[in-house]
């Protein structure tokens, strides 16, 4: 391929920025066309896929990120120094909730819940999971709810379309209870 020479920077750009970067930005930055950038992250990935290597390229939340692999995750905790933040299972719950329902309402997440969801909403939009989506054509216009790429980043997805089928967590209705 032509443009080999430019998997150095792709790989520089990728690190430098941190977040997932799309292909087309990719492409539009190094002035080649969107194919031959998909093509050196392809070859890049398999690169990176051997043994020895640290990171991995990874595609979520529509872009391309270098992250570290799974098996080394013990190791780079070594440098981390504050304790790990996990979110309660009422914020597991009801950011599920969101993830599978979006756009919705606090009043419909409570409804499927059966509790009250202030406290859980507002530390999911602290740690920027949720966002704001504009408001219901409703009495009282509430505001709707949806997820961020910073969700899709936590969770690993590319997409929402990445998200298991929720029909899989119901039970069996063949299945005898």
């Amino acid at each position: 391929m032509f443009y080999r020479h430019l998997k150095g920077p792709i790989e520089a750009l990728l690190f430098a920025n941190g977040n997932p970067l799309p292909a087309a930005k990719l492409a539009l930055l190094l002035n080649i066309d969107e194919e031959n950038v998909q093509l050196l992250l392809a070859e890049m990935a398999a690169d990176m896929a051997g043994d020895g290597r640290g990171l991995m390229l990874q595609e979520v939340a529509g872009g391309y990120q270098l992250c570290t692999k799974p098996e080394l995750v013990d190791t780079v905790n070594l440098l981390v120094t504050t304790p790990e933040s996990r979110l309660s299972s009422a914020a597991m719950e009801t950011l599920a909730i969101i993830a599978f329902k979006q756009p919705i309402t606090r009043q419909e997440m409570e409804a499927i819940r059966g509790v009250k969801v202030d406290g859980v909403v507002t530390t999911l939009l602290e740690r920027g999971l949720i966002r704001e989506a504009g408001r219901k054509e409703a009495v009282g216009r509430p505001i709707l709810y949806i997820t961020t790429d910073v969700f899709l980043q936590c969770f690993g997805l590319n997409t929402l379309q990445d998200l298991p089928a929720l029909s899989q967590f119901l039970p069996d209705p063949d299945q005898p209870s």
